[in-house]
């Protein structure tokens, strides 16, 4: 599915009648099979990107498609990802992560490919228990077994791994990776780490200056898994990080 902004532009309405530009007139073509990273400083529009292409919400002028029809609302073929789990707090595990199915009438082989989900995700053992029951990253890991239930074609992903620590997030990752390599959906994927970014994505986009718009895309030609001392990936993250400071100082600021 080719995702396309066409001349996207977002702006609130102020308390005062006055509208809060947040980015303009961007535009950018996503290919099927992507990972595609927006990198940007905590505030600068990434979510609001998200959203849009989720279909929560409308941009104020421009277009947003997928495969040439224009997003107007949520649809099963696109699922979401935000960085605190969202399970329902009364449902287990295993009733968490086929939820969505369940809703949607897709059950066939329905307890099959639940079990092997969890099993992917290491849930093995947990099936029965509550949210309240799991660690942070279990939630979270729970979260994208649901999300991968409906073998959507766009994974949209809110810094999901943000609030994990180092190790639970680095096991996520290197499962992220090797999923999307095997399924080839199309990832759009929102942080503000530079190294994630490099180690994730195929190609990033960094965001900044006011209103927000693409300041430069980076097509990242390194194989899987990739090693943060591999001499090329530093180099890639030097570059990513050296066109932020140049963009910072050029416009004083990012929102």
């Amino acid at each position: 599915m080719k995702i396309e902004f066409d001349k996207v532009s977002k702006s609130y309405l102020r308390s005062d009648g006055t509208r809060h530009p947040v980015f303009n007139d961007v535009s950018l073509s996503i290919n099927q099979g992507d990972f595609v990273i927006f990198l940007g400083e905590s505030g600068c529009g990434k979510t609001t990107f998200l959203n849009m292409l989720a279909g929560f919400e409308l941009p104020t002028s421009g277009t947003i498609r997928v495969d040439g029809k224009e997003v107007r609302d949520i649809h099963p073929s696109r699922a979401m990802l935000f960085q605190q789990p969202t399970l329902i707090p009364w449902l287990t595990v295993r009733e968490n992560v086929s939820y969505g199915c369940r809703l949607r009438g897709d059950c066939d082989r329905l307890s099959y490919r639940v079990t092997q989900f969890i099993e992917i995700m290491g849930l093995s053992g947990f099936e029965d228990s509550k949210p309240a029951e799991l660690s942070l990253g279990m939630a979270q890991r729970a979260c994208l077994a649901r999300a991968l239930m409906g073998n959507p074609e766009i994974l949209i992903m809110d810094e999901p791994f943000a609030s994990l620590d180092t190790f639970t997030k680095a096991h996520i990752q290197e499962e992220m990776v090797n999923l999307w390599l095997s399924e080839q959906f199309t990832v759009v994927f929102v942080t503000h780490d530079i190294e994630e970014a490099t180690l994730l994505g195929n190609r990033v986009v960094l965001l900044g200056g006011f209103p927000v718009g693409i300041i430069d895309t980076f097509d990242i030609d390194l194989e899987y898994p990739r090693d943060v001392n591999d001499p090329r990936f530093k180099r890639y993250r030097q570059e990513i990080l050296k066109t932020f400071k140049r963009s910072y100082v050029g416009n004083r600021r990012f929102l």
